[in-house]
């Protein structure tokens, strides 16, 4: 039986990687801030983009191709930043970036990675992005950035809307540290998911090997006061002007949500924005992503990229639609990676591909660019 025959939609890996991995990792992936109502936003703001279905275009095979940095990709899409990846599943950072180089879209590594960014450079294809947490320290940084071009990445991701920790009271009560350390009651939820268990001895405990290097601190933390947090700072434009500076690919700000600083940051240097409000896990009041897009799409001529909320391949239209340029997706891959390991996470490529051709075939666009016309009026 074929796996679109068992797991036609990424709903489908969800339920299964949830009984496949344990109660504090399930916590830990799919929680948000607060009472969640910003990621509850995201899903309800998504759902009222709506379009018009048109008919009587004949047989056609919809184009998915975008081109992004100067490279063209088969897909809108790519794999974003998800901090201890190999927590949710083990050697998560090498399996995600293997699907991505066989896939011919971008795969983001964290800097809180539960590996180094030379632990995946024999993975990672021709467009490795990183994702950065400002190091406080400038020579922290310089060593970082030399590190991540060393092993081949060559977009850098500047993460600016974590200023300070965010409470995650879910993840909180859950018992999870930064390294994770299995207390007595962690212990019990693990012991339940065998295969699970079997690659973390394999692998070793999930550390936060890049950062772990700056620091002697190797005490277990708070999952939301861990090390990466103690020795990063909250940016300003001049730590932007500055890392601007001392990095010569592709620079990408992602956390923007308010249009005027996308313009600045336009003036400033930047070479994306990456329109994002962290999937609802940094702050519980503010807009859906999806509702700000036009806006800083307006307020831009620069390539815009999208994440918080996206489930489907509808999802990936609407953004598009709305102004996005590409499409990035985190939990979904762990879902699938959880699922069905390295499988998995190249299904869920899969069904992205298929939900957007059956979408497009209904809404009779030929490309990406003919999506906003079939847009409902609002």
């Amino acid at each position: 039986m074929s796996l679109h025959a068992r797991y036609p939609a990424i709903s489908d890996l969800k339920s299964r990687a949830r009984r496949r991995i344990p109660h504090f990792v399930w916590e830990y992936l799919v929680s948000a801030t607060g009472v969640e109502a910003t990621q509850a936003r995201n899903r309800t703001e998504l759902d009222k983009v709506l379009f018009n279905p048109s008919i009587l275009h004949g047989e056609f095979t919809p184009d998915l191709s975008v081109t992004l940095f100067g490279k063209t990709h088969p897909l809108p899409i790519g794999i974003a930043p998800v901090g201890m990846s190999g927590l949710i599943w083990p050697d998560a950072e090498r399996l995600l970036a293997r699907v991505a180089a066989g896939e011919g879209i971008p795969y983001t590594l964290s800097t809180v990675a539960a590996a180094a960014p030379e632990d995946v450079a024999g993975d990672l294809g021709e467009d490795g992005w990183f994702q950065l947490y400002p190091p406080r320290d400038p020579k922290i940084r310089a060593d970082i950035l030399k590190r991540v071009k060393d092993a081949g990445f060559t977009t850098m991701v500047l993460t600016a809307d974590v200023p300070v920790a965010s409470r995650r009271e879910r993840e909180t009560r859950s018992g999870l540290t930064k390294p994770p350390k299995l207390t007595p009651r962690l212990a019990l939820q693990a012991a339940q998911c065998p295969v699970w268990l079997n690659g973390i001895r394999r692998m070793g405990m999930p550390r936060l090997r890049l950062m772990e290097g700056y620091s002697t601190n190797r005490a277990a933390l708070p999952s939301n006061a861990h090390i990466g947090y103690q020795l990063r700072t909250s940016p300003d434009w001049d730590y932007f002007r500055d890392l601007r500076q001392a990095w010569d690919g592709p620079l990408v700000v992602k956390g923007v949500g308010v249009p005027a600083d996308a313009t600045r940051l336009q003036t400033e240097g930047a070479d994306a924005i990456w329109v994002s409000n962290h999937a609802g896990r940094q702050f519980d009041g503010g807009p859906a992503s999806i509702e700000v897009l036009p806006q800083i799409r307006a307020a831009t001529s620069l390539p815009v990229i999208f994440d918080s909320g996206i489930e489907g391949g509808l999802d990936v239209l609407r953004a598009l639609a709305l102004g996005a340029d590409f499409v990035m997706l985190g939990r979904a891959f762990h879902y699938g990676l959880a699922a069905l390991g390295q499988a998995g996470a190249a299904h869920v490529v899969d069904i992205l591909r298929q939900d957007m051709i059956s979408n497009m075939g209904q809404l009779g666009t030929r490309s990406l660019k003919q999506l906003s016309a079939r847009l409902r009026p609002t």
